[in-house]
């Protein structure tokens, strides 16, 4: 009786604290119309609707602050955040974008603090909790902290006045000697903007184009008024502006915040005559993203077959080798907290899958054998009469069981926080489901080295600046679990994905063409091929030197290949992104929340399909091999 009444006291606890954190929302943002839940999961806004982290019964001391701290930045958010004003000046790039969008944060919550002192001490805890779980103070190496977090601790000091959280202060002082003293500066004038927005994000363009990862604000606004001016002048010229209206940036040195070397010049207008074109190409001056390009890329890019520029810094690497293994145990143990949740939920439908299979696998015997397994049931004939002999038996081999599935997932730097986690996760119980039902698994990884480029594009530079290098970053693919090693063996690896600093750029279509080369090497008869990915091919640097397609036209190149010789079972699930566009048999998911489901759902499909079919290829392959 006890026991239930201090369960009791901890639900009406825990719905008390509920309400009040509901009404704080609403009051600090000034919109009673705020719908507030609490989910699974990270916090996040979406327009009037307001989603927090569901809070425990017991509700700890520190588990309420952060939430608290959580509440406030939405509320703030909500309050003095204008997303016209900040898409307005959106940066084209994606690490541009993120670190626009984390200064914005950091702008609301500072002007927040500065007006509440219960807010200020809500937010504190808070960013001392987060510096402590990515662990900051463990890093060693500069790289290990992402750029948007460095510049949002540095932006906080300057604009608050107060110093970065200890547990971050060792990283900020590996970054601290190598910025630009202009960076330092721009960062400097931040405060000055605080109750701007407009103003603000101005002076974070400014930084961005310091740090070369956007264009100079004031070009960007003097491109855009000369070609509305053009488009008035040519009334049949499409009109390029985007849904906001703002003018669409076409330029890739503009988008990607390429500078123009000594001795070069200035970057070409959109709005050159074609013959100054022309002389500039003459006399060797057409630089990528120039206006011949841009007028390549209209037309449809160039039919180049794709090509790496360099293949020297290319990195296919097992996972324990990326990280040592006492952070790899952290990673690992981060992981398994973070999902405990969605644990549960997955596994049953991993079990339901798993009966599906075993289902399938109904255990069939040749009897009366010479050789093989003793047939027990049959001993009781030899004991009644002693001439007759020992009767063996064996099981048929079924075609079910020589099967192998690659999960290829999208290490790129968009599935950065919740969609990496679950992919992960998912990815480690459909593992030891398949591997209970006789079905070999391989986990594997796509990114790059660096972003920007890396040592590819240094030696591009180094060689004079070709003309459509093709790609232009160095790979890193990542095997987490080979085919043939247990599970046991391979879950700890699959902790390396929540490693800061390991999610860079993607370029799907190698990674996917590596996946497919890996599995026609196994001698499994059936081979399925699954991709977990959120978005199209980017790499920045590939694509600021080559047409805008580059990328998404060789994935598909390698898709329809692949699909075309009917030799591996190829499936997609999007999160987030249309992988229908690309791939023939595909699903697109909304909330990486309900990847794990799906994930099951797709691999018992395909396990319902007539295996035939799958043996017959096999056949087919091997039969060409012979000959």
């Amino acid at each position: 009786m006890a026991v239930v009444s201090s369960a009791n006291k901890d639900t009406a606890k825990q719905e008390a604290f509920k309400r009040a954190t509901q009404g704080v929302v609403r009051a600090i943002a000034g919109l009673p119309e705020v719908e507030v839940s609490f989910q699974p999961g990270p916090a996040g806004v979406a327009g009037k609707r307001a989603r927090l982290p569901l809070p425990t019964r017991s509700l700890p001391a520190p588990e309420v602050a952060r939430l608290r701290g959580a509440a406030d930045s939405i509320a703030l958010r909500l309050r003095w955040h204008d997303d016209a004003t900040h898409q307005k000046r959106m940066p084209a790039r994606r690490e541009a974008r993120e670190v626009y969008d984390a200064l914005e944060q950091v702008r609301v919550e500072t002007v927040g603090s500065q007006l509440m002192q219960g807010v200020a001490a809500n937010l504190r805890a808070r960013l001392t909790e987060e510096c402590e779980a990515e662990g900051y103070e463990r890093m060693t190496r500069r790289e290990q902290m992402p750029l948007p977090a460095v510049l949002s601790l540095l932006a906080r000091e300057a604009m608050s006045g107060e110093s970065a959280p200890a547990a971050a202060q060792k990283a900020l002082d590996l970054w601290r000697p190598v910025l630009d003293p202009k960076a330092l500066a721009a960062i400097e004038s931040l405060r000055g903007t605080l109750d701007n927005q407009d103003g603000f994000n101005r002076q974070v363009r400014k930084l961005l184009a310091t740090l070369e990862l956007a264009e100079e604000e004031e070009d960007a606004d003097q491109d855009e008024n000369e070609q509305e001016g053009e488009d008035s002048q040519q009334d049949a010229q499409p009109d390029t502006r985007d849904d906001s209206g703002k003018q669409s940036v076409e330029d890739p040195e503009s988008v990607f915040g390429a500078q123009p070397e000594e001795g070069e010049g200035t970057s070409e207008e959109e709005g050159e005559a074609d013959a100054e074109d022309d002389t500039a190409a003459t006399q060797g001056e057409d630089r990528p993203g120039g206006p011949q390009e841009r007028r390549d890329r209209e037309r449809g890019g160039h039919e180049e077959a794709y090509r790496a520029f360099t293949r020297h810094f290319d990195e296919e690497i097992e996972a324990e080798e990326l990280c040592d293994p006492e952070e790899l145990a952290r990673l690992r143990q981060q992981l398994d907290q973070q999902l405990s949740h969605l644990q549960g939920v997955v596994s049953k439908l991993a079990n339901r899958l798993q009966r599906k299979l075993m289902a399938q696998q109904t255990r069939s015997w040749e009897f009366d054998l010479d050789e093989g397994l003793l047939d027990s049931a049959r001993l009781a004939r030899v004991v009644v009469n002693p001439m007759h002999s020992l009767s063996f038996k064996r099981e048929r081999e079924t075609d079910f069981r020589d099967t192998v599935v690659t999960l290829l997932i999208d290490n790129s730097g968009s599935m950065r926080g919740r969609p990496i986690t679950v992919a992960a996760m998912c990815s480690d119980i459909l593992a030891r489901t398949l591997e209970r039902c006789a079905v070999k698994v391989e986990i594997l990884g796509f990114t790059t080295r660096a972003w920007k480029g890396g040592q590819s594009r240094e030696k591009w530079v180094a060689d004079g600046k070709p003309r459509n290098p093709g790609r232009l970053n160095d790979l890193r693919h990542i095997v987490y679990k080979n085919a043939d090693a247990p599970m046991r063996r391979s879950r700890r690896a699959l902790g390396l994905m929540l490693r800061e600093g390991l999610l860079k750029e993607n370029i799907d279509g190698e990674a996917l063409d590596w996946a497919y080369r890996r599995l026609m090497r196994r001698q499994e008869n059936r081979r399925i091929l699954m991709v977990i990915s959120d978005g199209a091919p980017v790499d920045d640097s590939t694509l600021s030197v080559n047409p805008g397609n580059y990328l998404e036209k060789h994935l598909r190149d390698v898709i329809k290949r692949i699909e075309a010789q009917g030799l591996v079972e190829l499936t997609a699930i999007g999160i987030g992104h249309d992988v229908t566009r690309y791939y023939r048999r595909a699903v697109t998911i909304v909330d990486a929340e309900e990847l794990g489901g799906t994930m099951m759902k797709k691999l018992a499909e395909l396990f319902d399909e007539d295996a035939a079919a799958a043996w017959h290829r096999a056949a087919a392959e091997h039969a060409a091999m012979v000959a």
